[in-house]
Parts: structure tokens; sequence; C-alpha cells
């Protein structure tokens, strides 16, 4: 197996811990434990013992991540070691020479790059800036082939900040229903909708052979409990991916999954506290690029905590990215990890967003 560096992950370990301020986040504010205990669990997780968990996740945590779905049961979810281990396992369970792979693109670099490693063949659904980050359902149905086995799409989407249209998902599902295609769709900003009336039902919920991905790290805030899922009705799709799972991290971390499950109960609190305050955020970021229109111009984000802003003229925008977090210590992620040489991905879903901008500000002068 080859993987190509992963460019994204490789700029955050360079810079995500010596920069002070973040203003290109994906996460949204987070909390402490003692912020997310209950009156009660404080004496569970001191009582919790310490030795291994179910490879599936426990059964607490299955029941309450199923009842966050409409038609998920609990023996449909598998626990993960945060979200990227979903994207390895299903990738490499149900992948392999000879079969292709449709990927929606601009995407979190995982999404090509652990399909590459599979042996499959990959092509990009490719969508543009200068069409506003459209979907072109037509252009997805030109690149699915006889030997297709899997789509990735992802909603709300990651960096542009766009949604799916409800009558594009549906065409999207129509697609991979047609050609019993797994349909992969990553979920992990799903709640975080700008207005929640846009918010799409989640893929295993409308599509038997569909797989959610979703985690706490994005919408709930809370990266540092590292804890992912899969949901999927299909037994057959989950079983393989829970037997490579006994490859990579057999099973969870027990305080983890208790505090997860914790999270999980009272989701709708803690995701609304999230968009309550992107919704807040996100007319800092409007001001910012009005006041720098000569060098910012945007598809307007309408869900979750990140934009993707065009940076004008030739700049180089990774080295203008690193120059900015070595001298004033703020980071803006810069399009060339997403293959966007011309784009830097800012975030706003943070407390502290204004102290940023203003150094940023103060930066460009």
């Amino acid at each position: 197996m080859e993987i190509r560096p992963f460019a994204i992950e490789r700029y955050y370990q360079r810079w995500e811990f010596t920069a002070e301020l973040m203003l290109s986040s994906s996460d949204c504010e987070s909390l402490t434990i003692a912020e997310l205990l209950e009156p009660d669990a404080r004496e569970r997780l001191d009582s919790l013992w310490l030795g291994y968990t179910e490879v599936a996740g426990s059964p607490e945590l299955r029941a309450a991540i199923a009842a966050r779905y409409e038609r998920v049961q609990a023996e449909d979810v598998l626990a993960l070691a945060a979200a990227e281990e979903g994207i390895f396992l299903a990738y490499h369970a149900l992948l392999g020479p000879g079969d292709h792979v449709v990927v929606e693109t601009p995407c979190y670099g995982s999404a090509i790059e652990i399909a590459h490693s599979t042996g499959a063949s990959v092509s990009l659904w490719e969508r543009h800036a200068q069409e506003g980050w459209a979907y072109d359902v037509d252009r997805l149905a030109r690149l699915l082939r006889a030997e297709t086995r899997l789509i990735y799409i992802n909603s709300p989407h990651n960096p542009t900040g766009t949604q799916m249209p409800a009558e594009i998902f549906e065409r999207v599902l129509e697609l991979a229903r047609e050609r019993r295609v797994v349909l992969f769709s990553d979920e992990v900003y799903n709640g975080l909708e700008h207005d929640p009336a846009d918010r799409l039902p989640a893929a295993a919920d409308r599509y038997e052979r569909a797989i959610s991905l979703n985690s706490v790290s994005k919408a709930y805030g809370l990266p540092g409990l590292r804890i992912g899922w899969l949901a999927s009705r299909d037994p057959a799709l989950l079983a393989r991916i829970r037997e490579l799972k006994l490859y990579t991290t057999i099973c969870s971390s027990a305080p983890s999954e208790l505090l997860v499950a914790l999270a999980v109960r009272h989701g709708d609190h803690l995701i609304e506290r999230s968009r309550q305050l992107v919704l807040e955020n996100l007319p800092l970021i409007d001001a910012l690029i009005e006041r720098r229109a000569e060098l910012f111009t945007w598809v307007r984000p309408t869900a979750g905590p990140i934009g993707f802003p065009r940076v004008a003229g030739e700049l180089d925008v990774q080295g203008w990215c690193e120059q900015i977090a070595g001298e004033v210590s703020v980071l803006l992620l810069p399009g060339t990890v997403y293959g966007q040489p011309h784009h830097v991905r800012v975030g706003f879903g943070r407390a502290n967003l204004a102290q940023a901008i203003e150094r940023l500000e103060a930066y460009l002068g």
C-alpha cells in the first residue's frame, strides 16, 4: 500500500500548535470535561473500569448514536477512533484493484488518497468556484462505470461551507440505488446548517447501501475525545469493515466512549451551541471580506464553520499563509492542500475569532 503525503495534516502538524490564533479551524469551540459532565456522570467516570471495550463500541454508545437517526438501529453502528479511521476502514474493506471510486472534490485529502491506496481507480466529481460550487449531477452520472463500487460525498461541505440541495441529494441517491453502488456520506458537519430547513437526512436512513460517517469532533466541539462512527443498514458491509478494524484500533477508549455517549444524548444542545456561535461569527468574516474586497472574494457559506475565499492575484498562497503564521501567529489554511492554490480556508467556529481577525488585519495593514 502506497499513500502520498497527507498535505492538510502535514501543514497542521507544522503550525497548529505553534500559531496562537486559529483562523482556519474546521471544528467548533470545545468544551472541558467539567462542562460536559452531568451531575452523576463524574461518579461514573471516576469508577470506570479501564479495560478493553467492545469492538463495535459499547452498547450505551451505539444506542445513543442510533437514536440520532430515523431508521438506524444500535447494531447498525460501528464506533471508531475518530472519523478518519472510518474512511480508511471502509475504503480498504470494500475496494481493491479493478474497482472504481467517484469522489466529490474539493475534499478532505484522505477521501482521494486512501482510495488510491486500495488500488482502485479514482474519478473526481469536481465542483468549481467559478460555478458557485454548484453540483452538476449529470457530470457525476457520466463518471459512473460498470466497475464503480463507491461514491463519496460530503455535506455540509469541507472546505467550501456549502450545503447539497435536497433535490441534488435525492438524485445522487437515485444514481447509487440504480447501480447498487455504496454511497459513502461524510456527515460530520450535520446540524450546522445555517438554516435548519436545509438539513438533509442521513444517507444511511435513506438508502440501505449507504454508509453515514460522523463524529463528535466538528459540530459537537469535542475533537479531543477522538470518537467517530459509521452507520449502515447493510449488515454485510458493516461486518466487512468491522473485520478490518481488528487490524487497526480494535476498540476505542473507554473514558471517551462514556463521555461521547453522554455528549450524543445531549447532541441537540451541544450542536445548537456550536451553530449559534457560527451564526454570530459569520458576520465578522463577511465584514472582513467586504473591507478587503481587493484581496478576497467568496461564495458565502450556508452550512458549517468554514468558508473558502479566493485570494486575488497570483500570490503564493501557501507561502503567504506560512508567513502570517510565523510573523503574527494567526493560522489560515492554504487551498493548496485541496488542490486549490488560489484559495484559503477560513474557520469561524471558535470564540476568539474577533481577536484573530484583528491581528490579521493589522498584519495586512
